[in-house]
Protein backbone atom coordinates (compact mmCIF):
# COMPACT_ATOMS: atom_id res chain seq x y z
CA UNK A 1 0.00 0.00 0.00
CA UNK A 2 1.41 3.38 -0.96
CA UNK A 3 0.25 6.98 -1.00
CA UNK A 4 2.04 9.65 -2.98
CA UNK A 5 3.95 11.94 -0.61
CA UNK A 6 2.88 15.01 -2.54
CA UNK A 7 -0.76 13.99 -2.18
CA UNK A 8 -0.37 13.88 1.61
CA UNK A 9 1.27 17.29 1.79
CA UNK A 10 -1.22 18.75 -0.67
CA UNK A 11 -4.08 17.52 1.51
CA UNK A 12 -2.60 19.04 4.67
CA UNK A 13 -1.91 22.33 2.92
CA UNK A 14 -5.41 22.43 1.48
CA UNK A 15 -7.13 21.49 4.77
CA UNK A 16 -8.86 24.53 6.20
CA UNK A 17 -10.91 25.07 9.33
CA UNK A 18 -14.15 25.78 7.53
CA UNK A 19 -16.62 28.24 9.09
CA UNK A 20 -19.41 27.84 6.53
CA UNK A 21 -20.43 25.01 4.22
CA UNK A 22 -22.49 24.74 1.08
CA UNK A 23 -25.68 23.17 2.52
CA UNK A 24 -26.62 21.75 -0.90
CA UNK A 25 -23.49 19.58 -1.14
CA UNK A 26 -23.60 16.36 0.83
CA UNK A 27 -20.82 13.88 1.57
CA UNK A 28 -21.52 10.47 0.09
CA UNK A 29 -22.35 7.63 2.46
CA UNK A 30 -19.30 5.76 1.22
CA UNK A 31 -16.94 8.65 1.96
CA UNK A 32 -18.33 9.43 5.39
CA UNK A 33 -18.26 5.77 6.35
CA UNK A 34 -14.56 5.81 5.49
CA UNK A 35 -14.06 8.88 7.72
CA UNK A 36 -15.83 7.10 10.58
CA UNK A 37 -13.73 3.99 10.02
CA UNK A 38 -10.60 6.12 10.38
CA UNK A 39 -11.83 7.05 13.86
CA UNK A 40 -12.87 3.51 14.79
CA UNK A 41 -9.51 2.07 13.76
CA UNK A 42 -7.51 4.75 15.57
CA UNK A 43 -5.15 3.80 18.40
CA UNK A 44 -5.97 4.47 22.05
CA UNK A 45 -4.00 3.99 25.24
CA UNK A 46 -4.05 0.30 26.19
CA UNK A 47 -6.51 -0.14 23.31
CA UNK A 48 -9.36 0.71 25.69
CA UNK A 49 -11.28 3.01 23.27
CA UNK A 50 -12.77 5.23 26.02
CA UNK A 51 -14.91 7.30 23.65
CA UNK A 52 -17.96 7.20 21.40
CA UNK A 53 -19.19 9.28 18.46
CA UNK A 54 -22.69 10.70 17.99
CA UNK A 55 -23.43 11.65 14.37
CA UNK A 56 -25.91 14.53 14.58
CA UNK A 57 -28.00 14.57 11.40
CA UNK A 58 -31.40 15.31 12.92
CA UNK A 59 -32.29 18.93 12.15
CA UNK A 60 -34.29 19.40 15.35
CA UNK A 61 -31.36 18.20 17.44
CA UNK A 62 -28.97 20.52 15.59
CA UNK A 63 -31.28 23.45 16.34
CA UNK A 64 -31.46 22.42 20.00
CA UNK A 65 -27.67 22.31 20.23
CA UNK A 66 -27.01 25.52 18.29
CA UNK A 67 -27.47 28.08 21.14
CA UNK A 68 -24.83 26.29 23.22
CA UNK A 69 -22.31 25.58 20.44
CA UNK A 70 -20.92 29.06 19.87
CA UNK A 71 -17.94 27.74 17.91
CA UNK A 72 -20.11 26.26 15.16
CA UNK A 73 -22.75 28.90 14.53
CA UNK A 74 -22.02 28.87 10.80
CA UNK A 75 -21.30 25.16 10.44
CA UNK A 76 -23.76 23.30 12.64
CA UNK A 77 -26.68 24.43 10.41
CA UNK A 78 -24.83 23.97 7.09
CA UNK A 79 -22.53 20.97 7.56
CA UNK A 80 -23.20 17.81 5.63
CA UNK A 81 -22.28 15.82 8.76
CA UNK A 82 -21.73 16.92 12.35
CA UNK A 83 -20.28 14.71 15.09
CA UNK A 84 -19.98 14.89 18.86
CA UNK A 85 -17.27 12.89 20.62
CA UNK A 86 -18.09 11.69 24.12
CA UNK A 87 -15.54 10.29 26.55
CA UNK A 88 -16.04 7.93 29.45
CA UNK A 89 -16.30 9.47 32.89
CA UNK A 90 -13.56 8.66 35.36
CA UNK A 91 -15.83 6.42 37.41
CA UNK A 92 -16.06 4.15 34.37
CA UNK A 93 -12.33 3.87 33.78
CA UNK A 94 -11.09 2.06 36.85
CA UNK A 95 -9.10 -1.15 36.28
CA UNK A 96 -12.14 -3.29 37.05
CA UNK A 97 -14.85 -1.07 35.55
CA UNK A 98 -17.60 -2.33 33.26
CA UNK A 99 -16.16 -0.61 30.17
CA UNK A 100 -12.64 -1.95 30.66
CA UNK A 101 -13.95 -5.46 31.29
CA UNK A 102 -16.12 -5.22 28.17
CA UNK A 103 -13.14 -4.28 26.01
CA UNK A 104 -10.98 -7.08 27.38
CA UNK A 105 -13.69 -9.75 27.25
CA UNK A 106 -15.84 -8.91 24.22
CA UNK A 107 -13.55 -6.85 21.99
CA UNK A 108 -10.08 -8.25 22.65
CA UNK A 109 -11.49 -11.71 23.54
CA UNK A 110 -8.87 -12.03 26.26
CA UNK A 111 -9.17 -15.09 28.54
CA UNK A 112 -9.95 -14.29 32.17
CA UNK A 113 -6.60 -15.64 33.33
CA UNK A 114 -4.79 -13.16 31.07
CA UNK A 115 -6.90 -10.15 32.03
CA UNK A 116 -5.45 -9.82 35.52
CA UNK A 117 -1.99 -9.00 34.22
CA UNK A 118 -3.38 -6.32 31.92
CA UNK A 119 -5.53 -4.84 34.70
CA UNK A 120 -2.59 -4.79 37.09
CA UNK A 121 -0.46 -2.95 34.53
CA UNK A 122 -3.29 -0.49 33.86
CA UNK A 123 -3.67 0.16 37.58
CA UNK A 124 0.07 0.87 37.92
CA UNK A 125 -0.13 3.18 34.90
CA UNK A 126 -2.97 5.16 36.43
CA UNK A 127 -1.48 5.39 39.91
CA UNK A 128 2.25 5.74 39.30
CA UNK A 129 2.92 6.77 35.68
CA UNK A 130 0.25 9.29 34.64
CA UNK A 131 -1.08 10.22 38.11
CA UNK A 132 -4.67 9.45 37.18
CA UNK A 133 -5.81 9.46 40.80
CA UNK A 134 -9.17 11.21 40.42
CA UNK A 135 -12.26 10.66 38.27
CA UNK A 136 -11.61 14.06 36.66
CA UNK A 137 -8.06 13.16 35.63
CA UNK A 138 -9.19 9.82 34.20
CA UNK A 139 -11.92 11.57 32.20
CA UNK A 140 -9.40 14.05 30.78
CA UNK A 141 -7.18 11.09 29.85
CA UNK A 142 -10.14 9.57 27.97
CA UNK A 143 -10.75 12.86 26.17
CA UNK A 144 -7.15 12.86 24.93
CA UNK A 145 -7.77 9.47 23.34
CA UNK A 146 -10.80 10.93 21.53
CA UNK A 147 -8.58 13.62 20.03
CA UNK A 148 -6.42 10.95 18.38
CA UNK A 149 -9.49 9.60 16.58
CA UNK A 150 -10.65 13.12 15.73
CA UNK A 151 -7.28 13.96 14.16
CA UNK A 152 -7.47 10.90 11.95
CA UNK A 153 -10.98 11.84 10.82
CA UNK A 154 -9.79 15.32 9.82
CA UNK A 155 -6.83 13.87 7.91
CA UNK A 156 -8.86 11.30 5.99
CA UNK A 157 -11.45 13.95 5.15
CA UNK A 158 -8.70 16.17 3.75
CA UNK A 159 -7.34 13.32 1.65
CA UNK A 160 -10.85 12.86 0.22
CA UNK A 161 -11.17 16.57 -0.59
CA UNK A 162 -13.73 17.07 2.18
CA UNK A 163 -13.59 20.11 4.45
CA UNK A 164 -13.81 20.00 8.22
CA UNK A 165 -13.80 21.99 11.43
CA UNK A 166 -12.84 20.73 14.91
CA UNK A 167 -15.02 22.41 17.53
CA UNK A 168 -14.28 23.07 21.20
CA UNK A 169 -16.45 26.17 21.40
CA UNK A 170 -19.43 24.84 23.32
CA UNK A 171 -20.90 24.77 26.82
CA UNK A 172 -20.30 21.27 28.12
CA UNK A 173 -22.98 21.33 30.80
CA UNK A 174 -25.78 22.57 28.53
CA UNK A 175 -24.80 20.30 25.62
CA UNK A 176 -24.77 17.40 28.07
CA UNK A 177 -28.28 18.35 29.19
CA UNK A 178 -29.54 18.37 25.60
CA UNK A 179 -27.98 15.01 24.79
CA UNK A 180 -29.42 13.50 27.97
CA UNK A 181 -32.90 14.78 27.10
CA UNK A 182 -32.58 13.05 23.71
CA UNK A 183 -31.57 9.81 25.42
CA UNK A 184 -28.20 9.83 23.64
CA UNK A 185 -25.94 9.70 26.69
CA UNK A 186 -26.00 8.76 30.34
CA UNK A 187 -24.03 11.52 32.13
CA UNK A 188 -22.70 9.15 34.77
CA UNK A 189 -21.01 7.18 31.95
CA UNK A 190 -20.22 9.60 29.09
CA UNK A 191 -19.73 13.33 28.60
CA UNK A 192 -19.17 15.42 25.43
CA UNK A 193 -15.56 16.51 24.96
CA UNK A 194 -15.13 17.75 21.37
CA UNK A 195 -17.11 18.12 18.14
CA UNK A 196 -16.40 18.33 14.43
CA UNK A 197 -18.22 19.35 11.28
CA UNK A 198 -17.69 18.03 7.76
CA UNK A 199 -18.82 19.23 4.35
CA UNK A 200 -17.76 21.35 1.40
CA UNK A 201 -16.66 24.93 2.02
CA UNK A 202 -18.69 27.93 0.94
CA UNK A 203 -16.21 30.69 1.77
CA UNK A 204 -12.92 32.24 0.75
CA UNK A 205 -9.82 30.46 2.00
CA UNK A 206 -7.03 32.42 3.66
CA UNK A 207 -3.41 31.26 3.33
CA UNK A 208 -2.34 28.70 5.91
CA UNK A 209 -0.01 30.00 8.62
CA UNK A 210 2.19 27.76 10.75
CA UNK A 211 5.45 28.14 12.67
CA UNK A 212 8.56 27.16 10.66
CA UNK A 213 9.66 23.57 11.17
CA UNK A 214 12.91 24.57 12.91
CA UNK A 215 10.89 26.43 15.53
CA UNK A 216 8.27 23.75 16.04
CA UNK A 217 10.48 20.63 16.03
CA UNK A 218 13.44 19.84 18.29
CA UNK A 219 15.78 16.95 17.49
CA UNK A 220 17.55 15.51 20.51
Amino acid sequence: MSVAKNDILDAFNARFTTKKYDPQRKISTQDFTLILEAARLSPSSFGFEPWNIIVVQNEALRKALLPDVWGAQGTLPTASHFVVFTAKTGENLGPDSKHIRHILTHVKHMPEENQQGMLSKFSDFQQHDFNLHTPESRHHWAARQAYIALGNMLTVAALLGIDSQPVEGFNIARVTETLVKQGLIEPKSDLPVVMASFGYRDMEVTPKTRRPILEAITWA
